[in-house]
């Protein structure tokens, strides 16, 4: 009992901060309500169309901006107030997500206005995104960064969970634009709790003043960091060819299992019971591992190609949590490696290419993924991404066994990068490999 509190106390330590708390419990409800959203908006275009490359379209259109308008998100979240930021983005969420749903209810809501609220939501994220992740480290601390990221983590994939199973069950009893709606409320309770938060225990980093070539700066940055520049490689190509589920599983329940709404939000719902239990299991990390992250990939490549080749919906259930514990080691390290290994004055623009990269690739992989699961199946366009992810781990673990000392990059990049007049917060001489 003694160590199962020692053990609890340690995966949600962060939990003692109260800025922290109140951000938590109000993303709970707010990511649940995004992902009934996300579901809806994915059925609402296969009821509209029935083609998988408009949902690829869709798909790759929320995710657009952020791809072509990334660093300049970057550039604000370094510049302005992150709470005060965050809660303009979170406000703009609700009223994209009030439109739809009215829409909807309506009757009257076609294609091209889904694609124009998708940009839209898309314009929010670029800003959005970098904001709240580089927030986490003025909330908790640099000792508490990888549990808050991970618990962080743990919130969007347990909402994964829930908010799946929610939408499934509303789209049976009260139609699409419930979901739509419900989102649009759940927004309340994440800018409830940054309005609560007490800004003076915030971890303030120095606000980045106004000049000429910031995000120019801030790309030299990391292109000049190797232990920024490599996991950001590796992500690149997973995040681009073997992370979209979005566009896959719903192509997979319709057309080749037959099922409805309800195999679909399953496929999603166990799948992110997996990540959950992920998310806590990084959650005791205090520091980020190539070597994890290296492996992970690998591992993740593995589970994908079987749900590729699973002959019934069981054995794709029973593969889809290994899916999602594995993508979320890899995602959480990513992230944490980012955050890490970047200067405090580097840090929001650095997760701004973080973002460009996690989300910025999916108008990029999406389309692609429907095209070929129109071509031919989803299977097919889930096992070219299982096996892009395996043999891009391959040639990770092959760069980190040449740098040699077991993976221990932060010595190699000591010397690569003696010359850099910017620090960054993490140790040189405490080794980042497991």
């Amino acid at each position: 009992m003694t160590r199962l509190k020692a053990a609890t106390r340690t995966t949600f330590r962060s939990l003692r901060v109260r800025n922290y708390r109140f951000y938590f419990f109000g993303q709970i409800v707010s990511v649940t309500g995004t992902w009934m959203q996300s579901v809806a908006q994915v059925w609402l275009v296969l009821k509209l169309t029935g083609s998988p490359l408009a949902l690829g379209i869709t798909t790759g259109l929320q995710f657009l901006p952020i791809l072509v308008l990334g660093p300049w998100g970057g550039v604000v979240a370094d510049r302005f107030d992150k709470r005060k930021v965050l809660i303009a983005t979170q406000a703009a969420d609700a009223c994209l997500a009030l439109v739809l749903g009215a829409l909807t209810l309506a009757g009257v809501v076609q294609l091209w206005m889904v694609y124009l609220l998708a940009f839209g939501l898309g314009l929010v994220t670029v800003v959005d995104n970098p904001t709240r992740q580089s927030f986490v480290m003025e909330m908790v601390g640099p000792d508490d960064l990888q549990n808050g990221i991970s618990l962080n983590s743990a919130v969007f994939t347990g909402a994964r969970v829930l908010g799946p199973a929610l939408a499934g069950a509303l789209i049976l009893t009260g139609g699409i634009a419930t979901c739509f709606f419900v989102n649009a409320f759940s927004y309340l309770a994440v800018i409830a709790g940054l309005l609560a938060m007490r800004p003076r225990d915030l971890y303030r980093q120095q606000r980045l003043p106004r000049g000429k070539g910031q995000v120019v700066a801030g790309l030299r940055y990391v292109w000049s960091t190797p232990r920024l520049r490599w996991p950001l490689a590796l992500m690149a190509v997973l995040y681009t060819i073997s992370f979209n589920f979005t566009v896959l599983l719903p192509l997979l329940a319709r057309f080749s299992f037959g099922g409805g709404a309800g195999l679909y939000s399953l496929f999603f719902s166990v799948m992110a019971a997996g990540s959950l239990a992920g998310a806590l299991t990084i959650a005791h990390q205090r520091r980020p591992s190539p070597r994890i992250l290296a492996g992970a990939a690998l591992a993740f490549g593995v589970a994908v190609l079987a749900v590729s080749v699973a002959p019934v919906p069981a054995l794709a259930l029973a593969a889809l949590p290994v899916v999602g514990f594995f993508s979320m080691i890899f995602m959480a390290t990513g992230n944490s490696m980012m955050q890490f290994g970047s200067a405090p004055a580097m840090r929001g623009r650095v997760m701004a290419l973080y973002a460009m990269v996690f989300l910025g690739s999916t108008p990029i992989g999406g389309p692609i993924a429907g095209w070929i699961a129109e071509q031919s199946s989803a299977r097919l366009a889930l096992a070219i991404g299982g096996l892009a992810a395996v043999a891009a781990a391959v040639v990770a673990l092959w760069v980190l066994r040449a740098l040699g000392d077991r993976g221990s990059v932060p010595r190699i990049v000591r010397r690569l990068t003696a010359a850099q007049a910017a620090p960054a917060p993490l140790d040189p001489a405490e080794p980042l490999s497991a």
